[in-house]
């Protein structure tokens, strides 16, 4: 397929009676195959298939969620989940007829066992029987997506979004970022009656979906469906724990550091955003002036990374600016026929905006690379545990950049990233108990579910004060989080992987070419290998052997103390 800009990709609805046909012959050559290299060829012919529609799918995707208002793109979104829902049986016809072939053993030889791990996980997890959900929980998802982006308020004369108002949230003046955190507050709380019901239905359906598929629960099902097989829901709660004993009160003495140095009476929500009284280190440019910085940034850090930021800038394979209508948050995607990623983003004038620049390209650049060189599609990618490894690890790895984006508030912005790495942690697993809490007890009421909240939210982040904001003092403030709506269990893996981060920033600083080969090699083994073996490709230890949590994190709590 010849590269074109993103803007430029042609899309037309996908012609799936041809995946009909290339599943259902494939599924017949898999069970009547004399030769590895007659299935093989099947295989990869429905690759070729799915590879052309999944290019069309994520076009199409990105163009919703950059204008949730298009209706033409809304509609070919809704369409297009149906039809893929529906294509199940024949999916699993074929998966369960290549995970029983004789040749099975002839696949794992040239591709290693991941690849049948992953199809073994999907046949526990999908049937046709779970169809008619699949699809509702698919509408539900577009409909959140809808609630967030058009929420706005007028502030100070401007209409703002979620993400307009985070930037008044950063500001010097106490009294705006008061102001700042009511209306981003009660855009939640208004719109907070269509988010219970929404979620309410979803975790219904996810509880309805695990029970006709045979599990205790949905957890269970999230888990196998996650591909989490090298660690347990126990494992999990001993990682939260290790988060809550030694990562908790680190955050809390700079969290006591932050109250003193800004002078306020108490620290409160709105106060946790600004590090520095005198103001928070904000980017010096314009959208393609940052762009240009990166593209410097990332020549000069190695070819690898030079050769890939020309490819998205050239073909300009990002939306970074927030705009009415505009899904929220910031993601990386793929279009495997042109092997391009994409990088969608919500910039709003803070540091956020270079942190999307270094993380979201960490994942761009993982993709990029292994697109080149992993031949199968599923592999390309790997779990989340080890995805959000390359995205925060390169975050650390551009620092000795940051000049460019920063001039002489450069120590600032990189004292206030190491801050915000550590004491996020508590959150992210925050996002992961209440998770574990909400499907372990189907039918929670919505009141619960802000009780559950508010009750983790103590037992991790104790310096949490919402001012008296009786909608998130009452435990409204899990709302805020996308994934928890759509990507049930996501979350812990980012607290996983910046414990891995960590490790490799404490490399850099000892020895920064051995730690950029490290985390080349991990980059470039994409998703074929499970987890506890990546993070031996990567020179990783695991984040739940014990002591590894407090061998991680020591270096960057020293180091935050020296520079705070």
């Amino acid at each position: 397929m010849n590269m074109v800009r993103f803007s430029e990709m042609p899309y037309q609805r996908p012609d799936l009676d041809r995946l009909k046909t290339a599943l259902e012959n494939a599924a017949k050559c898999a069970a009547e195959a004399k030769s590895y290299a007659e299935i093989r060829e099947a295989w990869f012919g429905v690759q070729k298939t799915e590879d052309e529609i999944a290019t069309l799918f994520s076009i199409a995707s990105v163009r919703n969620t950059i204008d949730t208002t298009d209706e033409y793109y809304d509609g070919e979104v809704r369409w297009l989940r149906e039809q893929m829902a529906r294509m199940t049986p024949l999916n699993l016809a074929f998966e369960k007829a290549l995970v029983s072939s004789p040749f099975r053993k002839d696949f794992e030889a040239e591709f290693g066992p991941q690849l049948f791990r992953l199809l073994d996980a999907e046949l526990l997890t999908e049937d046709e029987k779970i169809v008619p959900e699949r699809i509702r929980v698919g509408e539900i998802c577009q409909e959140y997506r809808k609630t967030t982006a058009l929420a706005s308020t007028e502030f100070r004369g401007e209409k703002c979004n979620f993400y307009g108002l985070l930037k008044h949230m950063q500001s010097t003046d106490r009294q705006e970022r008061k102001e700042a955190f009511a209306a981003w507050a009660g855009l939640y709380e208004v719109i907070s009656p269509v988010l219970d019901g929404q979620y309410t239905e979803l975790t219904s359906l996810r509880g309805a979906m695990a029970e006709k598929m045979g599990f205790p629960s949905y957890t269970e099902m999230a888990y196998i469906s996650r591909n989490r097989f090298d660690y347990t829901q126990e494992d999990a709660a001993r990682f939260r724990e290790q988060i809550r004993r030694i990562v908790t009160p680190a955050v809390a003495e700079i969290r006591e550091k932050q109250w003193r140095k800004l002078g306020v009476d108490k620290l409160r929500y709105y106060d946790e955003a600004l590090l520095f009284p005198e103001g928070n280190a904000n980017p010096i440019g314009t959208m393609p002036e940052l762009v240009d910085k990166a593209q410097r940034m990332y020549r000069e850090m190695s070819p690898e990374t030079g050769e890939f930021f020309d490819f998205m800038k050239e073909y300009r394979l990002f939306d970074l600016e927030t705009r009415p209508g505009k899904q929220m948050g910031g993601y990386m995607t793929r279009f495997p026929l042109y092997k391009a990623p994409f990088i969608f983003s919500n910039f709003n004038g803070t540091s956020a905006d270079v942190d999307v620049l270094t993380h979201e390209a960490g994942h761009a650049f993982q993709g990029y690379l292994s697109m080149r060189s992993i031949p199968v599609t599923a592999l390309c990618g790997s779990t989340s545990e080890i995805n959000e490894i390359h995205s925060m690890s390169m975050e650390h790895f551009a620092y000795p950049w940051m000049e460019l984006f920063f001039g002489g508030n450069t120590e600032k912005y990189v004292t206030a990233h190491l801050i915000e790495a550590l004491a996020t942690i508590p959150y992210l697993v925050s996002v992961d108990e209440f998770q574990h809490r909400i499907y372990a007890a189907p039918g929670m009421s919505a009141k619960e579910r802000r009780t559950v909240w508010r009750e983790i939210e103590q037992k991790y982040m104790p310096w949490r004060d919402y001012d008296g904001n009786a909608f998130l003092e009452e435990g409204g403030f899990w709302m805020q989080k996308l994934h928890i709506f759509l990507y049930p269990f996501y979350y812990i893996e980012y607290a996983l992987s910046q414990i891995c981060a960590f490790q490799y920033y404490g490399r850099m600083k000892q020895d920064r070419g051995a730690a950029w080969a490290d985390y080349l090699r991990l980059c470039r083994a994409g998703g074929t290998k499970g987890y506890l073996e990546l993070l031996g490709v990567g020179n990783l230890l695991s984040p739940f052997a014990d002591g590894t949590v407090e061998a991680s994190v020591a270096h960057v709590v020293d180091e935050i103390h020296s520079r705070y």
